[in-house]
């Protein structure tokens, strides 16, 4: 009878870790060590990005002869989440770049435009939010808590998150600038100009950004958090195909990237 008590016990404590593993890992992306994520990402999903001539003005729009030159990409890959169907979510992106920045030109469907948090620095990846994950010499490994990559979450609002070292919720603004108009009830456009820069970036510190040149290779995906007035993020879509049950892994792993070749 002991014996049985004890055994009863266990398991009741070993259920109770696996429920509050699973309800910290849907509502924290603060969960894991990935000191232990190697840095030796062999190119995927390749594409090459067109050098602008002239910068695109950052309002908003796709009329830019740039935004005109250049074919969209799919943002299509379900990472978290149920189904959804396209009246719900559907997305698509473009690319540029001149040697002092990358631009990103995103087309959002979403039926429910929902910002949840008022506080940038709280819970914002439940928030519906633009995502850039930026690696700038395409290395791969685990960036969780380090500038080995980026994960820039571009709020509606345009704040601009990242984790910093030391575990931190940082504001970037400074790094990616943005502006959004809407056509319709419920379509988006983020015309975003991010500026580049790498893994000896500090926080707080004096940091040269990176200028651009042709043939330069750096590990980017891009993604949307969508909450449809629920409590968490329902769902969260990428441009990349991720291997494996687990997709959402950007967020601690630049080797799931895709890489994107700058040409002029």
């Amino acid at each position: 009878m002991k014996n049985l008590l004890t055994f009863c016990l266990l398991t009741l404590v070993l259920s109770s870790c696996k429920e509050s593993t699973t309800t910290a890992s849907s509502s924290s992306d603060l969960v894991e060590d990935t000191s232990e994520i190697p840095n030796n990402k062999i190119d995927h999903q390749l594409r090459q990005v067109q050098k602008a001539t002239i910068a695109p003005e950052l309002d908003g729009k796709a009329d830019d002869p740039i935004w005109k030159a250049v074919s969209w990409q799919q943002l299509n890959q379900k990472w978290l989440g149920d189904d959804y169907t396209d009246q719900d979510f559907a997305g698509r992106y473009k690319l540029a770049w001149t040697p002092e920045a990358l631009y990103i030109l995103a087309e959002i469907t979403d039926d429910v435009i929902y910002d949840k948090e008022k506080d940038p620095l709280t819970l914002w990846w439940d928030d519906d939010c633009l995502e850039i994950f930026i690696d700038e010499d395409n290395s791969g490994g685990g960036h969780q808590f380090t500038h080995n990559a980026f994960a820039y979450h571009v709020a509606l609002d345009g704040n601009v998150v990242d984790v910093a070292p030391g575990k931190t919720p940082t504001l970037y603004n400074s790094h990616v600038q943005s502006k959004t108009t809407t056509i319709g009830e419920n379509t988006m456009l983020w015309e975003c100009k991010m500026t580049i820069y790498d893994a000896t970036y500090k926080d707080g510190g004096v940091n040269e950004q990176k200028i651009l040149a042709p043939n330069k290779k750096m590990g980017f995906a891009l993604a949307y958090c969508d909450n449809d007035a629920s409590e968490e993020r329902e769902n969260f879509i990428g441009s990349v195909a991720v291997p494996g049950e687990d997709k959402n892994r950007g967020w601690i792993d630049a080797g799931i990237f895709g890489t994107i070749e700058l040409v002029e």
